[in-house]
């Protein structure tokens, strides 16, 4: 497959909510392979189809620590999530050279379209819960730092700023 390049920020397209899959196809299996062929460039855990202007409810996440465990999902809800939080180091390739330490739930329960187009539920935990989170927020048109307070948020804009 191949590397797609990953949108800039501010492009609109990472503010907009994507569209839901209506069907896991041969299509979708594509730009699946061609999220994960990107994901592992960056290197990344985990990839939303908007960070690439594909404007459908897809994700990869692969938080596994010898790779080639990439989790395919379609239409991705959370189901359930812990009421103990997590922090993590969060980043994004649409906005280089800045990160921040996020608080999501260390758990969460995930339903989503599978690569064969069934529904599936799945826990996730730690950093792979942290993942799918961050990928989740992508496709609703939200980044990482839209978490963060007003005043942190704007010192890493400015800084991202100075970055590019």
């Amino acid at each position: 497959m191949s590397v797609r390049h990953c949108l800039p920020w501010p492009d609109r397209r990472l503010r907009t909510a994507a569209a839901p899959v209506e069907a896991v196809t041969d299509e979708i299996r594509v730009i699946w392979a061609d999220m994960i062929d990107t994901m592992e460039a960056m290197p990344g855990v985990g990839l939303a189809a908007p960070q690439i202007g594909v404007m459908l409810r897809l994700a990869v996440v692969d938080a596994s620590s010898g790779r080639g465990q990439a989790v395919r999902m379609a239409n991705p809800e959370v189901l359930h999530a812990s009421i103990e939080l997590r922090e993590h180091e969060e980043a994004s390739p649409n906005l280089p050279g800045v990160s921040a330490r996020v608080k999501r739930p260390r758990a969460v329960t995930v339903r989503f379209l599978n690569e064969s187009g069934e529904v599936e539920e799945r826990d996730f935990v730690g950093l792979w819960a942290t993942s799918v989170q961050h990928q989740i927020d992508h496709l609703a048109g939200r980044m990482y730092f839209d978490r963060l307070s007003k005043v942190k948020r704007d010192m890493l804009l400015r800084k991202a700023r100075k970055v590019r």
